[in-house]
């Protein structure tokens, strides 16, 4: 079976410390900040990080080819991975993480490169906008259906997007926002899929420049977060409006950082800027008055990394660069790192083999490993098995239901019911560009009972928006389950799941 198929031994590659501090030749006044840089990563013991037992530091298995590099990549309600690559566009893939097959997608009819992308409330991958050629966008759109395993097209935008962001909103509709336009002129108006009509609607009164995929996040009141530098709310009810929530501390940030919701309402914007930085802020928008403060720094500057939710609620960082430029290969980081929200604190964990920068993905999946994909010049994917995957056997889920709803109590079957410490959902990924618009995490509560959780769902669709979902147990030594695909919604739209 392929080293990418659901690895029970994974490769553990030694740290390559020429690669990792290996700096450009043409950037010779950075040369002493980098030198510097190689003493202290000695003194931390980074290269001993790739020599660690995978309990402490987690596994990569080898890469694995890939024809195209996965500039974007989505995990299907059906556990597999669409990808698709960069300029000639209209060329996707499936990935089955359980095999590592590699097999051909329909075409979506048109170039969806630089397209924005997130599920709706029926687990259609809603697709806006793409490339007609570099800089100049197009008003076509495109639904995937994992179920029926076809492209359809709805109506057009009523603006043409490159570069747009895409985020799921609590109503199940999809917001597409930014971008430039079929001239190379930036969309300051967002527009909204509507599900019940199958066409866009635009919000006039939320006119508003922003940067390119600007990283964006429902809020628990209900509004869309952007964690921009000037970082604000909009009201997407009627014809939209904005209002300033927070000014981050590091400016400059939005070029090439990524950014995550790891907790309902909390936001953490991880690395960025140019040159990189290794700063991470982070925002409570629970609170009467949100501002953001710094948290652990990471142990190395990043730009055009990704950041990945776990079941457990850690965040991981992949790839990226610590050189000056857009995508500087020579500055490379190959290990990853892991950010505790408990601690507030970055661990180093095992470097993988190939520079995942500019146009590569991430992606958490079903069994608890995380993709990392692509990278301009990497038609390959590695696949990260995280220390938890290490620790023990595994919690077992027996059964669980296929839909659950709002507030509604749901029971969970499982033989190890008695040592469960969490119970969590995160929701399908949907990457490009280094962020994932898609991942969302929140803990359950949960009651136990002689093999089985009674679990109830999240309060509603500002905490967590609807759609598939993958269920997670978690044991008392921190070690997830194999997920259970679910669709959280109303109960009357969870009628509709489809068996």
């Amino acid at each position: 079976m392929n080293s990418l198929a659901s690895p029970t031994t994974p490769v553990v590659p030694l740290a390559d410390g020429g690669s990792f501090y290996s700096r450009s030749p043409a950037r010779k006044p950075r040369r002493a900040w980098l030198a510097g840089l190689a003493v202290a990563a000695t003194l931390l013991g980074l290269p001993a990080v790739g020599r660690a037992q995978p309990s402490a530091v987690g596994a990569w298995s080898a890469p694995q080819p890939w024809v195209y590099p996965a500039i974007h990549a989505s995990l299907l309600p059906n556990g597999k991975v669409l990808y698709w690559p960069g300029y000639t566009g209209d060329t996707p893939k499936f990935w089955d993480p359980a095999t590592a097959a590699l097999t051909d997608a329909p075409r979506a009819g048109y170039n969806i490169f630089c397209a924005g992308h997130a599920f709706d409330s029926r687990g259609r991958l809603v697709v806006s906008g793409g490339q007609l050629v570099l800089l100049y966008g197009v008003k076509e759109n495109a639904l995937f259906d994992a179920f029926t395993g076809a492209w359809t097209r709805s109506a057009p935008m009523n603006y043409a997007r490159w570069y747009p962001t895409c985020v799921t909103l609590p109503s199940g509709d999809v917001l597409s926002i930014a971008g430039l336009d079929e001239q190379s002129l930036t969309v300051p108006v967002p527009e909204i899929f509507r599900l019940a009509t199958g066409r866009w609607q635009t919000l006039p009164k939320a006119s508003l420049i922003l940067p390119w995929y600007p990283r964006a996040f429902v809020a628990p009141n209900g509004k869309v977060f952007f964690a921009t530098t000037t970082s604000r709310y909009l009201d997407t009810d009627g014809k939209g409006s904005w209002s300033t929530v927070a000014r981050r501390l590091v400016p400059g940030r939005d070029d090439y950082g990524s950014a995550v919701m790891y907790e309902p309402g909390k936001v953490m914007f991880v690395g960025g800027a140019d040159p990189p930085v290794n700063t991470c802020e982070i925002i409570n928008l629970n609170q009467s008055r949100p501002a953001w403060q710094l948290t652990g720094s990471m142990a190395r500057p990043r730009r055009q990394h990704n950041t990945t939710l776990l079941p457990d609620g850690k965040v991981l960082a992949t790839g990226g660069s610590s050189e000056f430029g857009i995508d500087t290969e020579p500055g490379k980081n190959l290990f990853a790192e892991i950010w505790d929200p408990a601690t507030g604190q970055w661990t180093l964990l095992a470097p993988e083999q190939v520079y995942r920068g500019y146009h590569s993905s991430a992606l958490l999946l079903p069994d608890g490993r995380v993709l990392s994909a692509g990278g301009n010049g990497h038609p390959d994917a590695e696949v990260f098995s995280p220390p938890y995957l290490f620790k023990g056997a595994r919690p077992a889920i027996t059964t669980a239901p296929g839909s659950i709803s709002y507030k509604n109590a749901f029971t969970v079957k499982t033989p190890d019911a008695a040592k469960i410490a969490k119970v969590t959902l995160t929701a399908l990924g949907s990457a490009t560009h280094a962020q994932n618009f898609g991942q969302r995490f929140i803990a359950l509560n949960f009651k136990v009972a002689t093999g089985a959780l009674t679990v109830t769902a999240p309060a509603n669709a500002n905490l967590c928006p609807p759609g598939y979902h993958l269920l997670w147990l978690i044991n008392t030594n921190g070690v997830p389950s194999v997920s259970k695909t679910v669709l959280l919604g109303t109960t009357t739209t969870v009628t509709s799941l489809r068996q």
